[in-house]
């Protein structure tokens, strides 16, 4: 008897070290899975015991707080006060998901990052969820995504300060009210985020950040750059735009498509500085083809492009220059038809030359504030690249304030850009720089102009 039970005891204690084996590992490194699972009702219930922190703008208009339910298994709901005009910042948060700022800043707004749990051991209370302040400025904020409303197009704008990277607005239209998904019952927000889905208009999309587009004439700064760079060009330079060039149709100085017998590169070869003021597409295929791809590559990879390292803290898509050109591609390129760039990239371009050719890194969360009032964390400005010297930085200043369509021209403030009717790359005021834009509406007849010129006006007011 002995034996058997021997055996039968050797084989209860292998199976209990299993399972006290299998506890540890859940434990250890299974129990993150466990809690973001959608369908563990404790980890629910967690996540609504407590009010998450507040998302505020710069100027500190709430746009996202928490508000005791009284009713429901939930404790708490989510209240975006802010509605469409800031769903792309503070995206929202869910029974199933966050997105936006919601997400990026999960930890400190549910009061589970280290530091706040700390705190709260500390002084022998419950971990609260600290404010996250953003770099936003309502007024600039407003006036982009009004102007987004108003022309009625898909497109998207952004604000920057060129001394820091602090993203003054980020707007994409058309947007969504994130209170659809603040609803306490299941069934209502998968309803809710199918017909937003499905909506063919893509309202969901965050276009600022992950919508990329030809970047059109706003290219022609990167272009000129990588000329300059060069040593052979200088902005009196001759360029051959005539006949037998690889080049794109040529255009109108607005952008728009050229009509018979216009010849709005001059006599076919204009200089630099005359064919950048009057965008010459013909005329900067032809500088593209000449320079080369590689050049060109670089220059556009000093301004971002192909970067994939960039978060504000929400990710962003990556602007590309693309590889393996022939002659063509490389021409149609360096006009501006070939590349892809988000509007946050758009506006860096600006923002690059306005600071004396360094990019900032950009950025969206100012600071981490505890119900206290204590600062947990601040943001400070950091360069991302080095795009131009600082002497090449004034010439493209000088080349893009004599390249501003009346329609951006402000009373009193001599404003840099380099435009087409959908795409808009600007900084103000030229000389001492406080904003720069990038908008890019997706389709015509609006104009993206007044758009950029009443960002710019908001944020100079």
């Amino acid at each position: 008897m002995n034996i058997p039970l021997r055996r039968v005891s050797v084989t209860c204690a292998v199976l209990l070290f299993a399972l006290l084996a299998h506890l540890t590992h859940l434990q250890a490194f299974g129990r993150r899975d466990l809690v973001a699972d959608h369908r563990n009702e404790r980890a629910l219930l967690a996540r609504y015991a407590h009010p998450r922190g507040d998302i505020l703008t710069y100027d500190g208009r709430v746009l996202a707080t928490s508000a005791e339910t009284g009713t429901g298994p939930y404790r708490h709901r989510r209240v975006y006060t802010g509605g469409r005009t800031y769903a792309p910042v503070t995206g929202h948060f869910s029974l199933r998901r966050a997105t936006g700022v919601e997400r990026a800043a999960q930890a400190v707004l549910s009061g589970t990052d280290p530091k706040i749990r700390m705190r709260a051991l500390v002084g022998d209370g419950p971990p609260a969820g600290a404010d996250v302040r953003l770099t936003i400025r309502h007024r600039v904020q407003w006036a982009a995504y009004q102007g987004l409303a108003r022309a009625g197009r898909p497109g998207a704008a952004v604000a920057i300060d060129p001394a820091t990277g602090a993203i003054l607005a980020l707007a994409s239209y058309p947007s969504y009210d994130p209170a659809g998904y603040t609803a306490q019952d299941a069934a209502a927000v998968e309803a809710a985020d199918r017909a937003l889905r499905g909506d063919p208009a893509r309202p969901l999309l965050n276009r600022a950040l992950h919508g990329t587009y030809p970047p059109g004439p706003a290219f022609e700064v990167v272009t000129t750059a990588a000329a300059l760079a060069s040593g052979e060009y200088t902005i009196a330079s001759p360029i051959s735009a005539g006949a037998g060039q690889v080049a794109p149709p040529p255009s109108r100085p607005d952008g728009s498509p050229a009509g018979p017998g216009e010849r709005p590169c001059g006599n076919g070869r204009p200089t630099l500085a005359h064919a950048f003021r009057l965008s010459c597409g013909a005329a900067f295929a032809a500088l593209g083809a000449q320079l080369g791809q590689d050049l060109l590559r670089d220059q556009a990879e000093a301004f971002g492009f192909n970067a994939t390292d960039l978060a504000v803290p929400l990710r962003v898509a990556a602007s590309t220059f693309p590889a393996g050109l022939d002659r063509t591609g490389t021409a149609l390129s360096a006009a501006g038809l070939h590349d892809r760039a988000t509007p946050l990239m758009i506006a860096m371009l600006s923002a690059a030359v306005a600071n004396g050719g360094v990019a900032m890194r950009p950025y969206l969360v100012q600071e981490v504030r505890l119900p206290d009032g204590s600062i947990i964390d601040r943001a400070g400005p950091a360069p991302y690249r080095t795009a131009v010297p600082p002497a090449l930085a004034g010439q493209l200043t000088v080349l893009m304030a004599t390249a501003t369509r009346p329609g951006l021209a402000l009373e009193g403030v001599e404003v840099a850009a380099k435009s087409s009717p959908t795409v808009v790359t600007a900084f103000a005021p030229a000389t001492a720089p406080e904003v720069a834009v990038g908008v890019v509406l997706e389709q015509g007849p609006a104009r993206a102009a007044p758009i950029a010129r009443a960002i710019l006006q908001a944020a100079l007011s």
